[in-house]
């Protein structure tokens, strides 16, 4: 079976579409860690099968098949799952750890800092729209708070344009 290569660069750059969020928890699916350790998929499931005392259920799961399908229809990606009667394995960051102790080689090794660099950064974007949303939701407040004195003075004006006015010029008697 041919592996299809992703360079380190794809993880750099387009990590947050390798990272999915599946039970409360950013995962990666096998599939994609097969590609970037250049390893068939058949063989890390193999690997983790007979290592799996070295993957409790907050380091990997296997998704479920409303999960699966899910997984198919938000990712094109990963449409080749589509058919498949095995279902994905998904790693925490943990998980992924654990792995270049399995797959033993130095591209998994070296693919290993790379991933634990891209869920870092996935955490500093998280807590960085955070920070951002706070900031947005105090500055909203504020105007909030412009806007309705604003308001308020239109008002005040408009009450008193629109105080009735003594009549000006002649008047006629009827």
């Amino acid at each position: 079976m041919k592996t299809k290569k992703i360079d380190a660069s794809l993880i750099k750059h387009e990590y947050l579409s390798l990272i999915f969020n599946f039970r409360g928890t950013k995962v990666m699916i096998d599939n994609d860690l097969a590609m970037l350790y250049n390893v068939p998929n058949k063989a890390l499931k193999q690997q983790v099968k007979r290592n799996i005392s070295r993957f409790p259920d907050d380091f990997m799961f296997e998704l479920n098949e409303t999960e699966k399908i899910e997984l198919v229809t938000n990712c094109d990606r990963l449409s080749n799952l589509k058919h498949s009667s095995v279902l994905p394995m998904a790693f925490t960051e943990q998980g992924v750890a654990m792995l270049s102790s399995v797959l033993r080689s130095e591209k998994a090794i070296n693919m290993n800092i790379e991933i634990m660099r891209a869920f870092a950064r996935y955490r500093a974007i998280l807590i960085e729209n955070e920070t951002l949303r706070k900031e947005i939701g105090e500055l909203d407040k504020k105007l909030n708070t412009a806007f309705k004195f604003l308001l308020e003075k239109i008002d005040a004006l408009h009450e008193v344009k629109n105080k009735p006015r003594n009549p000006i010029g002649f008047r006629i008697k009827k």
